[in-house]
């Protein structure tokens, strides 16, 4: 596989997209007007998500001489309750980069600007293009309050010579969960972890989890928005994650274990969000073969993964702040900015012509996003608890009910009926 270092990419990329290479944040810093401050859980990172997210600031500095981008690295699971202290200290940073598990509460909680009002006239042309899904996520007492930065849906990386070894073919991967345990048991027969999917997330994110409810025939909300995580078919869904862990085809480790496991080789599949996709390539690199497959089908039904990653909030009340930090915003969210979130960091390209065109080439010579691409039709709309405690309900999911059933063998069902009632305590929903 022909494979191109994502941080010479991201630079050449940028180069193509708009002028000479980019120089360092900081030497921009110096002769900027306004400064702004951008709490971001990539910044500052190992691995590729520190790296391109570094790519993106030098860039912008670049393009922006007259602004000061100040970044602030924030643990993802921290984010909003570091940011709602730093609002209540009265020194809340400009531009925030929020996951989508806390979207809902941080735009019912905290000062969020409305992008629309601060864009103006550039607005409408702006974001025609984006994939509109996440945009509608962003949207707040009637108007958009958040972009879509970093997006993905959940993919199945896999180690072509594990399957090779273990008697499977690599161009064949699992489409189903019937697939997915068949190819598993032939991994573990062969002395290796079979597969692992990345349900209990330490970001405390539950996309994955609403991934497998979905694909399952469940929805975290009914059809009245009444919480549902509870139902037959929710329940499900969870089971058959269980049941893997249960017959000893999947790791009981946390994520960060499973990355590790897969990295050195002794993990068939990984379930998890393409942001990682960078880190698995280095990671892969003289000692596998690296491959990408769609999220796969839980029964007779198709399969709907739920969308993953952060939206970009903007916080500032100050007039000449909020005019920076749309520019800032404008430029994470621009082709360009988004074609640099793809190469160098592994997220997907949130504009439909970026796919045939400025990544084209990319895309021919580096196809593992491809599978997930494919996939971004299918793709159901990442969807919150209701109320002002969504974040604290969607916490309480996945620490209550998601870590102790897959990982620890908890009753499915009594589990997830008694963390469901404990969820509409929480967010008045019955």
């Amino acid at each position: 596989m022909n494979r191109i270092t994502r941080g010479g990419l991201a630079v050449a990329l940028a180069v193509a997209l708009g002028g000479t290479a980019a120089c360092s944040s900081d030497d921009a810093g110096a002769a900027g007007t306004v400064s702004i401050t951008f709490s971001s859980y990539n910044y500052g990172t190992q691995g590729a998500a520190g790296t391109g997210t570094q790519a993106l600031l030098d860039r912008f500095a670049k393009l922006h001489p007259e602004i000061t981008v100040r970044p602030e690295a924030v643990p993802t699971a921290d984010v909003l309750t570091k940011t709602k202290a730093a609002v209540a200290a009265g020194d809340p940073p400009d531009v925030v980069q929020i996951g989508y598990s806390k979207l809902a509460e941080a735009l019912q909680t905290l000062p969020t600007q409305s992008l629309e009002q601060i864009a103006g006239d550039q607005w409408r042309g702006h974001v025609e293009g984006i994939t509109p899904g996440p945009v509608e996520a962003g949207r707040w007492n009637g108007t958009v309050h958040a972009l879509p930065y970093t997006i993905s849906i959940p993919t199945v990386f896999y180690n072509a010579d594990l399957f090779r070894a273990s008697g499977l073919d690599p161009a064949n991967p699992p489409k189903t969960m019937d697939e997915v345990r068949t190819a598993a048991q032939a991994i573990a027969k062969n002395g290796h972890h079979g597969v692992y999917f990345g349900i209990v997330d330490s970001g405390k994110s539950d996309y994955l989890t609403q991934s497998v409810i979905d694909s399952a025939g469940g929805a975290l909300l009914d059809g009245n928005g009444r919480v549902a995580v509870d139902s037959p078919e929710a329940i499900a869904g969870i089971r058959q994650i269980q049941q893997l862990t249960a017959d000893k085809l999947q790791p009981a480790v946390a994520p960060e274990d499973a990355l590790s496991a897969f990295a050195s080789g002794d993990l068939g599949m990984l379930v998890v969000s393409t942001a990682v996709l960078g880190n698995l390539q280095s990671a892969a690199k003289g000692k596998f073969e690296l491959r990408t497959a769609a999220f796969p089908s839980f029964g007779t039904g198709p399969a709907r993964p739920t969308h993953s990653g952060a939206a970009l909030i903007v916080l500032s009340k100050d007039t000449a702040k909020q005019r920076a930090a749309w520019e800032f915003v404008k430029f994470l969210t621009s082709d360009e900015g988004y074609s640099l979130v793809t190469t160098g960091i592994g997220y997907l390209p949130l504009r439909a012509n970026l796919v045939t065109g400025a990544l084209a080439d990319y895309l021919r010579k580096n196809p593992l996003l491809l599978p997930t691409i494919q996939q971004l039709g299918d793709m159901q709309p990442y969807r919150s608890f209701p109320g002002p405690k969504a974040n604290q309900a969607t916490v309480l999911l996945q620490d209550d009910a998601i870590a102790p059933i897959v990982l620890r063998g908890a009753d499915a069902q009594a589990t997830l009926h008694k963390t469901a009632d404990r969820i509409r305590t929480l967010v008045g929903s019955q």
